[in-house]
């Protein structure tokens, strides 16, 4: 009772409420040596049974219309899931409905049903790699150790941040030829497919976009950004046969991934609503395009 009195005041409801949101990516089955912060399904439920015993948590876009109604509960939470990983559905899905919970899944369209999303493909290389050293063909980062665990773990890291934000297509055109000179074969895609994704909202769950392709959109041209805002929607919208109000920003780094112009075309795409990867608590000051989500402990 003592903590909950706690969470109250730091957390109140009505105009002084403040929410909380909750951001995820992948749930593994077990611990993932090149993503060991990624929560397995055992820890995912700890966190999501401690969540549903002292959070009053909300679906996004219920969330998003009390903060500017002044309505929220005390303790207020809502959680969301970004890319559209299968394990959304496979290993999170099923905790989220044990404990009762809603959450958001932001899913690239462009990815659903068979595609690899460029920074998994790249971790499958990595992976992968029977040999000691991977070439890249990137002049800045050439030749990566993967002698060991840390070094397969150090490099990728290197080889995701040199490659995230090259244009779209240079970056789809290095992804592939680092792939086909790796000699992996990629198999089954780890992404959502169309039936998935239509069971999760059948379930209550809400949909909300990330775009088609998850380009950095200050690497984009306007034209670009544009319609991948717009075309995420829409692809969506046709899979679930319902409005999808709610979107994601690539990466999410206000004034580093996206820019005003950018939360102008969220806006003018017909969105109630954004989230970007600031970390922070919203409230009624919040910009409701602009709003703040943190991974949970």
């Amino acid at each position: 009772m003592l903590f909950r009195f706690a969470l109250n005041l730091a957390s109140p409801g009505g105009m002084r409420g403040r929410l909380s949101v909750f951001i995820f990516h992948q749930i593994v089955a077990r611990t993932d040596p090149l993503f060991p912060h990624s929560p397995d399904v055992a820890r995912f439920d700890r966190l999501m049974r401690w969540v549903a015993n002292w959070f009053n948590v909300l679906p996004l876009d219920e969330a998003v219309a009390r903060l500017r109604s002044d309505s929220l509960p005390p303790r207020s939470a809502a959680i969301t899931f970004d890319d559209g990983h299968i394990d959304g559905y496979t290993l999170a899905f099923p905790v989220l409905q044990r404990h009762g919970l809603k959450a958001t899944f932001f899913v690239t369209s462009g990815f659903v049903g068979g595609e690899w999303m460029w920074d998994d493909a790249l971790a499958e290389v990595v992976r992968g790699a029977c040999s000691d050293t991977l070439e890249t063909g990137l002049a800045q980062l050439s030749r990566l150790s993967l002698g060991s665990v840390e070094a397969r773990r150090s490099s990728l890291a290197a080889l995701l941040q040199a490659v995230k934000y090259l244009p779209l297509k240079e970056r789809s055109d290095i992804v592939a030829s680092i792939v086909k000179a790796s000699g992996i074969k990629l198999g089954r895609s780890p992404m959502l497919s169309v039936e998935q994704i239509r069971a999760l909202h059948d379930a209550g769950m809400l949909i909300g976009s990330h775009t088609v392709r998850h380009p950095i959109l200050a690497v984009s041209s306007d034209d670009e950004a544009r319609a991948e805002i717009t075309g995420g929607k829409l692809a969506l919208e046709q899979m679930v046969d319902a409005p999808v109000t709610l979107f994601a920003y690539p990466n999410g780094r206000p004034g580093v991934d996206y820019y005003s112009r950018h939360v102008d075309m969220v806006r003018q795409a017909g969105f109630d609503g954004a989230v970007s990867t600031e970390w922070g608590i919203n409230t009624h000051m919040s910009d409701m395009f602009q709003l703040s989500r943190f991974t949970p402990w």
